[in-house]
């Protein structure tokens, strides 16, 4: 099948390709340092500390750069909107005009005959997506990345969500429309993505609405992929926003949030994917948590759009195998997303000091469903209930028995939460009572989830050392505290035992070869 691509009737591709040549020819051509990078819908020219990016002169189904006309007002579209979130990139919009000689150039006075938007230029190795392909992202890098996409949709504007909620079969029969149109791609497997897509659309469709109703859905970046997101000066920078059409980016925060989910889970990067969504949650409304069930429909929607986008931009190039390769894996990412496997729970117990926040940062990524599971920290949870940041020490009267049981009641009312929306959930605590420990399998069984209690031992020399070596963390536990629990009667213990006295590389992949054995992680075959 042809693939839906039409050429600009103002110009024609002869004048655009001739823009091109010229750009090629000038500061911006390899020649002289510079570098032309060509996707689906644009070409960047990369020159000196200056970017230029032109708009395709192209018609597709989900954008329209067919005049100049459109692509001028595309241009100045895409530096409005991206100055919200890079505006130490976005500079101008700059046209590419016809001089006296019958020669172009840029920013003349002569007539334009082309439309570009001139960018601050940055190392184009230090998007994520380059980053992500030869390495794991570090947690400290995934927290900031979460930061910036919260601050980006704690500033965005809120719409009412109608057309959003509209708009959602129209993505899915466009992706399908487009993968059967797709050389070597089964109908099977397209008919079932299809299906299941439009089945978890019908199911969802009160959350949806609710979400809307309580100011979720947002003018988005809407295009958050690992490309789209840069290093410079060390810092995330969220830049090529979708700017052709503010429908498209005016969504549920968590299907933009989604994008960089999905596709770090497309790069391995599961341990990043995980502490992005943890600390996106952390930051964000509570309500969000009523809201997980969405996510295997919106991580599946986001891996078919690049899907779909990748095999357009294959058939534009002359060797398009390695980009259809690609297109093919996100594809198949759709498939997986779009059926979740069931939540688990995973409690992790053991005295102060053992190391359990430590296990739970780290196995919270490799617990399926993606992103992985939400983590519930008692400490954390205690902070909230005296409404003090994490990091300010409680007095004495805030761990008394009814208090603390206060914290476990929010502890189990919390996973409940998480686990009706089908998502597997790690508890950090204590445990050290057996009645506290006792209600939690039955829990994961209301959910139809498995449960798995791990609890860390160690020895009372390590366990103070690493409590006097914390700084700025939500636990009050002192060498006194370490002390009184070393006497406390633990009662029967019938989790799996974990030693925790090594180095935490050592605990975690204990604790891995254990949920392994019990086929309990995201890539077990169950």
């Amino acid at each position: 099948m042809t693939p839906h691509i039409a050429v600009a009737a103002d110009s024609g591709s002869a004048l655009q390709a001739r823009v091109f040549d010229f750009l090629e020819s000038s500061g911006f051509g390899p020649a002289i340092g510079g570098k032309r990078i060509d996707t689906h819908a644009s070409v960047v020219f990369l020159g000196g500390g200056c970017a230029l990016k032109i708009k395709r002169a192209v018609r597709l189904p989900f954008l329209d750069y067919s005049t100049l006309e459109k692509r001028k007002r595309a241009c100045e579209e895409e530096l409005k909107v991206n100055a919200v979130n890079a505006p130490e990139l976005y500079r101008r919009v700059v046209p590419i005009t016809r001089a006296d000689n019958g020669g172009l150039e840029i920013g003349g006075s002569g007539a334009p005959v082309e439309w570009a938007v001139e960018m601050t230029r940055f190392d184009e190795e230090q998007t994520l997506d380059r980053t992500a392909e030869t390495q794991q992202i570090q947690p400290s890098l995934a927290i900031a990345i979460a930061e910036t996409i919260l601050q980006s949709h704690q500033k965005a504007p809120r719409a009412n969500g109608e057309t959003w909620l509209f708009s959602i079969p129209g993505i899915i029969d466009r992706n399908t429309a487009k993968f059967r149109g797709v050389h070597g791609i089964g109908t099977a497997a397209i008919d079932q993505l299809d299906a299941r897509s439009h089945g978890h659309v019908a199911t969802l469709q009160a959350l949806l609405k609710q979400r809307a109703g309580q100011g979720f859905v947002r003018r988005c970046h809407g295009d958050l992929h690992l490309a789209n997101i840069a290093l410079v000066d060390g810092k995330p920078l969220l830049f090529d926003a979708i700017e052709f059409d503010p429908v498209i980016a005016t969504t549920d925060v968590l299907y933009d949030l989604a994008f960089t989910l999905m596709d770090l889970t497309h790069f391995d990067n599961e341990a990043a994917s995980n502490a992005v969504f943890n600390h996106y949650l952390a930051g964000a409304s509570d309500e969000n948590l009523d809201g997980l069930a969405a996510l295997p429909l919106f991580l599946s929607l986001r891996a078919a759009i690049r899907a779909h986008v990748l095999f357009v931009k294959s058939e534009q190039m002359a060797d398009g195998d390695a980009v259809w390769r690609e297109a093919k894996r996100y594809f198949d990412l759709a498939r997986r997303l779009i059926v979740p496997k069931p939540p688990m729970l995973v409690a992790i117990g053991g005295l102060s000091g053992t190391g359990k926040s430590v296990l739970a940062k780290a196995l919270a990524g490799a617990i399926g469903p993606p992103p992985g599971a939400v983590i519930l920290r008692s400490d954390v949870l205690r902070k909230h209930l005296f409404d003090v940041r994490e990091t300010i020490a409680l007095p004495q009267e805030a761990y008394q028995p009814e208090t603390s049981q206060r914290v476990y009641d929010l502890l189990s009312q919390t996973a409940m939460r998480v686990l009706a929306q089908g998502c597997s959930v790690v508890l950090d605590a204590a445990f050290l009572r057996e009645t506290q420990r006792a209600a939690l399998p039955d829990l994961a069984r209301q959910h139809h989830g498995r449960f798995v209690g791990l609890f860390l031992t160690t020895d009372l020399a390590t366990r103070i050392s690493r409590i006097e070596r914390r700084e700025h963390d939500a636990s009050d536990a002192t060498r006194d505290v370490a002390l009184q629990q070393e006497a406390a009667s633990l009662g029967v213990v019938n989790w799996h035992r974990v030693d925790a006295s090594g180095a935490p590389e050592d605990t975690l992949q204990r604790s891995i070869t254990c949920l392994s054995a019990l086929r309990c992680l995201s890539g077990d075959g169950t």
